[in-house]
C-alpha cells in the first residue's frame, strides 16, 4: 500500500535543545501507524509539527504527493490531516453540541450532517449528552467529544496525541476499539501513546522513537515481541 504522509529528515528545536534529530517515516493510507517511547523522546513535538503549530527547522512532509511542509495549521486541515491533541483541548463551557459544530467550521453544519450522524453512531453517549456543557462529561466522554470534534472536519489522516491519557483502562479499550473502527472506515491514523502495547496492539505499524531519534521501526506485532520494547516499555 502506498504512503498517505511521507516524512523526510524532519528536525525541531526548541532554542538551542535539538528536540528532533532528522527523522524519516511513511504512514501508509488507511493503516493504523504508532509512534511511541518515553516522556520527551519528542513525540508529540512531531506531531505538533505535522500539524503545523510549531515550525520545523529542516526537513520535508508530502501528503498525498503535494508537499506540505510550510503549509499553515488551517490549510492542513483543509487538505484533511486533523488533530486530537493531547489534553483532549475541549471548550468546557460550550455544550457537546457547539464543540462539534467547530470541527466542522470551515464547511458548515449543512455540509456535516452526515458527520455529525457518524459521530452520533461511533459514541452513542456524546449523543445522549448533546445538549449539556462539555465541562460537564467524564474524561472518557470528553476524549470521545475530542475525536468526534476531529472527524467532523472529514479528515483523511487523524493525529492522535496520547488519547489514552487520564482514562480508566476499561474506557481506554472502549476508546481504541473506536479508532479500530475509525480505521475500518478508512481513515488513516497516526498514534502517538505511552501505552506502549495498547497501542502496537492495534498498529500495523510503528515506530520507536528515543531522545528524537527513530530508534527501531516494525509492524505492530514485531515491535511487540522485539526484545528492546519488552524490556523498555512493557516490562519484561
Amino acid at each position: 500500500m502506498s504512503a498517505l504522509l511521507e516524512v523526510r529528515g524532519l528536525e525541531i528545536n526548541y532554542g538551542h535543545i535539538e528536540a528532533v534529530r532528522g527523522i524519516d517515516f511513511d504512514l501508509k493510507d488507511k493503516e493504523i501507524t504508532a509512534l511511541v517511547g518515553a516522556n520527551g523522546a519528542g513525540k508529540s513535538t512531531t506531531l505538533l509539527a505535522l500539524s503545523g503549530l510549531i515550525p520545523k527547522a529542516r526537513g520535508t512532509v508530502r501528503f498525498a504527493g503535494e508537499d506540505v511542509s510550510r503549509l499553515s495549521p488551517s490549510d492542513l486541515v483543509a487538505r484533511g490531516i486533523v488533530q486530537v491533541p493531547e489534553g483532549r483541548a475541549i471548550l468546557t463551557t460550550m455544550t457537546v453540541l457547539e464543540n462539534l459544530e467547530l470541527g466542522a467550521y470551515r464547511r458548515g453544519m449543512k455540509n456535516a450532517a452526515q458527520d455529525l450522524e457518524y459521530v452520533f453512531h461511533l459514541f452513542p453517549r456524546i449523543k445522549e449528552r448533546i445538549d449539556g456543557l462539555a465541562g460537564n462529561l467524564s474524561g472518557g466522554e470528553q476524549q470521545m467529544l475530542a475525536i468526534g470534534r476531529a472527524l467532523m472536519a472529514k479528515p483523511r489522516l487523524l493525529l492522535l496525541d496520547e488519547p489514552s491519557m487520564g482514562l480508566a483502562p476499561i474506557v481506554v479499550q472502549d476508546i481504541f476499539r473506536s479508532l479500530r473502527t475509525i480505521n475500518g472506515d478508512g481513515i488513516t491514523l497516526f498514534l502517538v501513546e505511552q501505552n506502549v502495547r495498547q497501542a502496537l496492539k492495534i498498529a500495523q505499524h510503528g515506530y520507536v522513537l528515543e531522545n528524537g531519534a527513530m530508534a527501531l521501526t516494525g509492524t505492530g506485532r514485531e515491535l511487540l515481541n522485539h526484545p528492546r520494547v519488552l524490556e523498555a516499555y512493557l516490562g519484561a
